[in-house]
């Protein structure tokens, strides 16, 4: 039985990927679980989903980026991209966006009581009851219970302090300068792409591998 492998946001850095899966050097039986946000912000996102998609045994989660990417897809509404989606846009190719529109949004591995999302959940909430709306956009709750990005709720708590489990969750989404380890939880986007580190972790031992960023992009 091969290794269970969650890589942390890759945001489009495809260099830093790379460096990663030479790192990691994963073998034909292992599992490749990417927590979403492959694209945007960096360099290549065209790069990023095409060598991901060559991958044996790799799954991609859905993070909020590609959620959005997949909205505008459907809705060819202009006001639903950020600038930097346009870029995006612009490179990703036909079975690129046929790999964005096959991601699911959790992965659970009974055998570790363990399972990875992009963004997060609801504390006090079935996890597996949760919609796309919160686990990939979730990093704080507000002060009356909702679920926010830290933007815009300052004050608000991070979800992973108040996840109490089971199940143990990993996760992205959230950029910090560290992973950052919870009695519960491991949110694993180290800011690749802002000149931080891409980081993965190695189930169940939850050993941590990580590559620097080449620049900082963003």
């Amino acid at each position: 039985m091969g290794r269970n492998i969650v890589i942390g946001d890759v945001h489009g850095c495809l260099a830093e990927l790379v460096d990663l899966l030479a790192k990691l050097a994963p073998a034909r039986d292992d599992q490749l679980i990417f927590l979403g946000d492959l694209v945007n912000r960096g360099p290549d996102s065209h790069g990023v989903v095409s060598l991901v998609r060559s991958l044996p045994n790799a799954l991609t989660l859905l993070g909020n980026h590609e959620a959005r990417l997949l909205q505008y897809r459907k809705e060819r509404e202009p006001k639903i991209l950020k600038d930097y989606d346009w870029e995006t846009v612009r490179q990703l190719d036909e079975q690129d966006w046929k790999y964005l529109q096959g991601m699911k949004l959790t992965h659970y591995m009974p055998e570790f009581q363990t399972v990875c999302v992009h963004g997060g959940f609801l504390p006090k909430e079935p996890w597996d009851k949760q919609g796309a709306d919160i686990v990939t956009k979730i990093q704080v709750i507000d002060n009356d219970g909702n679920p926010r990005k830290r933007t815009e709720a300052p004050t608000g708590r991070s979800w992973a302090d108040l996840w109490e489990g089971p199940p143990f969750v990993v996760y992205g989404h959230t950029p910090r300068p560290d992973v950052y380890r919870r009695p519960w939880s491991l949110g694993l986007d180290t800011g690749c792409v802002y000149g931080g580190y891409l980081s993965a972790c190695i189930l169940p031992e939850r050993e941590i591998v990580q590559v620097a960023a080449h620049k900082k992009y963003v």
